[in-house]
This record gives C-alpha cells, structure tokens and sequence, in this order.
C-alpha cells in the first residue's frame, strides 16, 4: 500500500512538471501562420516575473516584421520602465510546413519552433546580462493566436533545469 501511494505521488509530481505539447493545439483557431501575423508593424506589452511570480519590471515594445523568399526578420525594440532599451532582431527560417529555426544576435545557438493550431512553441537559449556577467537562460516560449489581430505570450526561463522567471506579454497588430 505505501508503494502504490509513493507510486501515485511521484507520476502527480511528475505529470505536473510536464509542459502541453504543440499538438494539443491543432485545429484551433484561429490558425497561428506566423508569416502571416508576423507582418508589418505590431505591438507587445508585458511583464518580468521573478521565480515567486512577483513583476519586477514592465515594458512595451515594437516590432517591425517582414518576410524576404521565406525568411522571416522581426526587428524589436523594447523599453523598459526603468529607462533601459533592449533592441533584438530575430531571424526565422522555416525548415518544413510547422517548424522553423529561429536566431537572434543574443540567442546562443539555434531556437527550434513548431507551430500547430492557434498555438506557436519556440525552445531557446538566451543570454542576459547579469551582475556584470553573463547569463545563459533557457526559454520555454508559448504564443497563443486568440483573434486575428492578437497573440498572448509565455515565456518560462529556466537555468540548470530550474524555473528563475517568466515573461507574460500581449502582441498586437498595429
């Protein structure tokens, strides 16, 4: 009996650290085509969260994306509300009809997306400036399409496994 309920508790514990898997989403809609709403000039405003959950900081951001024989470029622009500006530029290449490569100048490596549904799932390491080093984070990205104009966004950052912060945002279409 004590086996089974240290059975039973450890696939709960297990089973609750499992992240939705993209094909959980296929057939929503509306349909999340990120060469489509990935165009023209959008929006984003979000939140910094620390491992508790508490918002350290907010922003707003800009985005101007296009798309040039395939290749996707979205060149950000965020301000923080401490003043500070952070400018990124992501590359993205799609390497088959639901996934692509994603790259970016402070992104180690390559990102790999997939896209099903409503939903987009990019998996990344980025690296941060962090009491005058660096940091490498890994980011559990989720986007959601949820009306044709707005995605609502996720990001889970993790080091050695561990979650140290989110990132909650809302991007618009302009």
């Amino acid at each position: 009996m004590c086996y089974a309920l240290l059975t039973l508790g450890l696939a709960c514990t297990l089973t609750g650290c499992a992240s939705p898997d993209i094909s959980d989403y296929t057939g929503r809609e509306p349909a999340f085509a990120p060469e489509e709403f990935f165009q023209g000039d959008l929006t984003a405003h979000g939140v910094v969260k620390d491992r508790s959950g508490k918002v350290t900081r907010h922003f707003n951001a800009t985005i101007d994306a296009s798309w040039n024989d395939g290749v996707g470029t979205l060149k950000e622009r965020f301000v923080f509300d401490d003043g500070e500006i952070q400018w990124r530029t992501w590359t993205l290449t799609p390497t088959s009809e639901t996934t692509f490569d994603a790259t970016a100048g402070d992104v180690l490596g390559t990102g790999r997306g997939k896209v099903a549904g409503n939903a987009l799932n990019l998996n990344y390491t980025l690296e941060i400036d962090y009491k005058d080093d660096k940091l490498a984070l890994d980011v559990d990205d989720w986007m959601w399409r949820v009306s044709p104009e707005v995605v609502i966004n996720q990001s889970i950052l993790r080091k050695w496994g561990f979650r140290v912060g989110s990132i909650q945002l809302v991007i618009e279409k302009r």
